[in-house]
């Protein structure tokens, strides 16, 4: 069974409403922790493409990259869970794993359900929730991620208020 339905979430992937690129992020990490999702990545066979700058390089280990000095290009991890859907993860810190989705590729089950999957991974790797959140938001309110204890990812916010009504451009 789904984790989510897509009747009961289009809301929240609506451009609108999100933006187009919301945050995500696992709060409370580490450099082990973000190794472990470089391993994810391999083990997994997701594609992938490291690159610091221009330069497309070999995935180094997360200690490598996140000791890079601080004036030194950031480096950036795109993931396609699926093709056509694409993980952007950024290195900002080794105290919270950072990355961003598009929404305009997560329409309908089959991707939301992609979606989940791809939270659903990490959080379970890693033993932490994984927290999504409006493109630009300060991470106090996520609106979805993976709940550790229900094993699953769950809404935690509720839709806005007259979403869904006749006349709503969505209802």
């Amino acid at each position: 069974m789904a984790d989510l339905l897509w009747d009961d979430v289009r809301w929240f992937f609506d451009l609108e409403v999100m933006g187009s690129l919301p945050d995500v992020r696992v709060p409370n990490s580490s450099e082990a922790d973000w190794q472990s999702v470089l391993d994810l990545v391999e083990e997994r066979g997701w594609a992938f493409r490291y690159c610091e700058g221009s330069a497309v390089l070999p995935l180094p280990p997360a200690g490598v990259v996140l000791s890079r000095p601080a004036d030194a290009e950031l480096p950036v991890l795109e993931v396609r869970p699926v093709p056509d859907m694409l993980a952007i993860f950024r290195f900002y810190a080794a105290e919270e794993i950072d990355f961003d989705l598009d929404l305009r590729e997560i329409q309908g089950q089959e991707r939301l359900d992609v979606l989940c999957g791809l939270l659903a991974a990490i959080g379970r790797r890693l033993g932490k929730p994984v927290l999504m959140d409006s493109e630009g938001g300060d991470g106090s309110r996520p609106a979805l991620g993976f709940d550790i204890e229900a094993d699953r990812v769950v809404m935690l916010i509720e839709p806005p208020v007259g979403w869904g009504e006749i006349g709503h451009p969505r209802g």
